[in-house]
């Protein structure tokens, strides 16, 4: 047997793939990559195109819990790389393996249809089709805005994260952010350094984290103690953080009245920064637009030049015929470990998670638990469907109800989980 797989998209778990496939075994393999060039959204570009960084953007995840299993980031590299050095190391890591000579760049794919036999055909924007028996689907879940559903019309101009690069369009403007999630917190801190007035709206109360615990990087203490029960747990979170910020009432937040495991908390240390010295002013959920007037649910009124909606992202894959696969509406997704679906077991999703950290070290174990179930070593349980609805209960128990949760995972007992299943007859890199 010799399997023929296709890989779509040449981002961190595109490569992640591509690069367990080999190791596995198995040679046959084509990825499909629409861009010139390997990095996915870490490849940064000025203008609008594909969905990329934008000019500051560094992780937010510390490199000793981001980087691959296989392939350390290099020692020099600060705790929290820029996405310069993000993309230097992805392209590191797919010259260390030989990676690009699998990869087909500038080629769109158009559609996505199943094979009678099971398997998969990739119909290419080009018009040519192509037969194979798995397909890894490693395009990411941060392409396709998700717009705000706000009552009224703004007149002023108003964009989606996706497509701000650099704060430098709002010198001197009113400048509201629309979400409070990391990208909204990133995009109120960038816009505050060169903006006139800037607020952020949220909706709700949210957990929001330094990046730094007694001098270490905050996603390493979580690490420290990662044995502790549960409950002890929550209460040294909770005693850490207001360790580090205090009440969020002293920086006109709300006190979030859930725990902070049940959301995906926001890693920033320059916020409250700003908060406290007037140069990010937080304000309440928005009730009504007219014009450049908002209007808020406290009753506040204020005039904005500009809006920028960081509101998220659908979960859509617009190569699917949506009586095949269809996230993009879905209240929930019951995907086996957030990879397989139970109909289409010669189809893995890599990389389709939102973990409470990286997803790079997720998708590496998630690629490498799927190539050894193509190359014979790791069965799929009889009972996937069991098993997927299972995993969409527990995310609907431990998070909030929200279409940003739907992916949502616990990352260490998820990691946990998925190195677990890895078999024992797997081959390492030699």
């Amino acid at each position: 047997m010799n399997p023929r797989v296709a890989v779509i998209g040449a981002g961190c778990s595109g490569l992640a793939a591509i690069k367990n496939l080999i190791q596995a075994g198995i040679n046959d393999i084509v990825c499909f990559e629409k861009n010139d060039q390997i990095g996915g959204n870490w490849v940064f570009t000025a203008g609008e195109s594909h969905s990329s960084v934008c000019e500051t953007t560094h992780i937010i995840s510390s490199k000793k819990m981001s980087e691959f299993l296989d392939f350390p980031m290099p020692e020099d590299y600060p705790d929290y790389p820029s996405h310069r050095q993000v993309l230097a190391y992805f392209q590191a890591y797919a010259q260390r393996f030989d990676l690009e000579k699998y990869i087909r760049f500038n080629t769109s794919v158009q559609q996505v249809t199943k094979s009678e036999n099971g398997g998969w055909v990739i119909h290419l924007e080009s018009g040519e089709q192509e037969q194979f028996d798995y397909l890894m689907v490693a395009n990411g879940h941060h392409s396709v805005p998700r717009w705000p559903d706000t009552s009224g019309h703004f007149s002023g101009e108003l964009i989606h994260s996706h497509q701000y690069k650099s704060s430098q369009a709002f010198a001197g403007k009113r400048v509201l952010v629309m979400g409070a999630g990391n990208s909204g917190c990133d995009c109120a801190v960038e816009i505050s350094r060169v903006a006139d007035y800037t607020a952020i709206s949220m909706r709700r109360p949210y957990y929001i984290v330094p990046k730094f615990f007694m001098g270490k990087p905050t996603d390493t203490f979580n690490e420290h103690i990662v044995h502790v029960p549960p409950f002890i747990l929550k209460y040294l979170q909770r005693v850490s953080l207001y360790l580090q910020v205090g009440r969020y009432s002293y920086y006109g937040l709300e006190t979030p009245d859930y725990p902070i495991t049940q959301c995906h908390p926001i890693l920033n240390s320059e916020l409250l920064y700003k908060i406290r010295h007037g140069r990010v002013n937080p304000r309440k959920g928005i009730s009504r637009i007219e014009g450049k007037q908002v209007f808020f649910e406290d009753g506040r009124q204020e005039e904005y030049d500009c809006i920028v909606a960081a509101t998220g992202y659908q979960i859509a894959f617009p190569f699917f015929d949506a009586a095949l696969i269809d996230f993009e509406h879905a209240d929930r997704i019951p995907l086996y470990l957030r990879m397989i679906h139970p109909t289409h077991p010669t189809l893995f999703f890599i990389g389709l998670v939102q973990p409470q950290g990286c997803i790079w070290p997720l998708s590496d174990l998630q690629a490498k638990l799927a190539a050894n179930h193509i190359a014979g070593r790791w069965s799929l349980p009889e009972n996937l469907d069991r098993l997927a609805e299972r995993e969409a209960n527990q995310i609907a128990r431990s998070f909030l109800h929200a279409k940003r949760h739907l992916l949502e995972v616990h990352y260490r007992p998820f990691f946990n989980q998925l190195k677990k299943l890895i078999p024992k007859n797997a081959p390492e890199w030699s």
